[in-house]
């Protein structure tokens, strides 16, 4: 089964450096790359020379290929909770929080999304933004665009949003950075993304993602905010279930889909003070101690709406409560 994963991932990268390597003339003057540049011309009314300029400066590159397919949710629970629940995110979490402090506290009020939420996410994705990284998005997007068959579509339409957003703020495509796969700024949002859910915190007219933590942190409010975040709700709870029914009832997708009165017929103690139309779902994952078993509720399906990963959300969650101090 390992081997079957390895070999996928394997046969993934080498068919995405082979397309790479497949073309010889310059990226701009590919067939696919003029068909693309057509269709946003006439979809969004830009300017075909300016577009022909900027794909001209496309850098597409084979490193990105290779770290889409290895990403960091394919480990283990225990491994990837190591990455992210040290003493030093935990401090500089602390510290992010009370330099902003009114402004997380304001959105937290309006949002109803508490600031240990929105300062976990930073600091998952970016420690707080001192790792945003260092691929042009543009590159980034291109790459994956027209060399990476599997979600090629996904991407060229991220390119697509990117360019809208980059003429709606007035920004040059080529110098935003991001990761690999085009996630931006202190948030890591998508294009599609920024353009649904970003957030102009000061109304000055920038939603700044990449520089101005109020913006950044009012962008994740919002996009919570938006996907049904539950103010004042619970999260997830970790619980012991005797014998071995609930494994027939463990989720992938960590949608909420067990009343409390099949949770409890599962021989799972149920948690006080959850509201009689609590819908959960459960959760195994594989810890350092062994399995452990998540009772999981709306707002944790709703952190996977940022991120589908159930490692993700379970990562933001311990997050916030470290921050929190419980």
């Amino acid at each position: 089964m390992i081997m079957n994963k390895k070999l996928r991932l394997f046969a993934a990268l080498v068919t995405g450096m082979l397309t790479v390597a497949a073309h010889a003339e310059p990226f701009s003057q590919r067939q696919d790359v003029q068909q693309f540049i057509t269709e946003l011309a006439k979809e969004q009314q830009f300017d075909r020379d300016y577009l022909q300029q900027i794909m001209a400066s496309v850098q597409p590159q084979e490193k990105i290929i290779e770290a889409i397919t290895r990403p960091a949710e394919a480990m283990t629970w225990a491994r990837y909770r190591a990455i992210f629940m040290t003493n030093a995110r935990i401090q500089a979490g602390r510290k992010f929080m009370a330099e902003h402090a009114k402004v997380l506290d304001e959105l937290e009020q309006r949002t109803g999304v508490p600031k240990t939420i929105m300062t976990a996410i930073l600091g998952v994705e970016t420690f707080y933004g001192q790792r945003t990284g260092s691929y042009r998005v543009l590159d980034a997007l291109a790459t994956l665009g027209f060399d990476y068959p599997k979600r090629s579509e996904f991407f060229r339409s991220e390119l697509k949003h990117f360019l809208r957003l980059a003429r709606q703020q007035k920004l040059d495509p080529r110098e935003p950075k991001g990761s690999y796969a085009g996630a931006m700024g202190l948030p890591q949002f998508m294009p599609s993304s920024y353009l649904a859910y970003a957030a102009d915190y000061e109304g000055d007219g920038h939603k700044d993602i990449w520089h101005n933590p109020a913006d950044a942190a009012a962008s994740i409010a919002n996009y919570l905010k938006v996907h049904h975040w539950q103010a004042g709700q619970d999260i997830a709870f970790l619980v012991k279930p005797k014998g071995d029914a609930y494994q027939k009832q463990l989720s992938k997708t960590v949608k909420p889909n067990l009343s409390l009165s099949q949770v409890r017929g599962l021989q799972i103690a149920i948690p006080e003070g959850l509201p009689a139309d609590t819908q959960a779902s459960l959760l195994s994952l594989d810890g350092a101690g062994g399995e452990e078993v998540w009772l999981t509720l709306e707002n944790f399906y709703v952190i996977t709406r940022y991120n589908h990963s159930p490692l993700y959300a379970m990562a933001v969650f311990q997050l916030s409560r470290a921050l929190a101090g419980s």
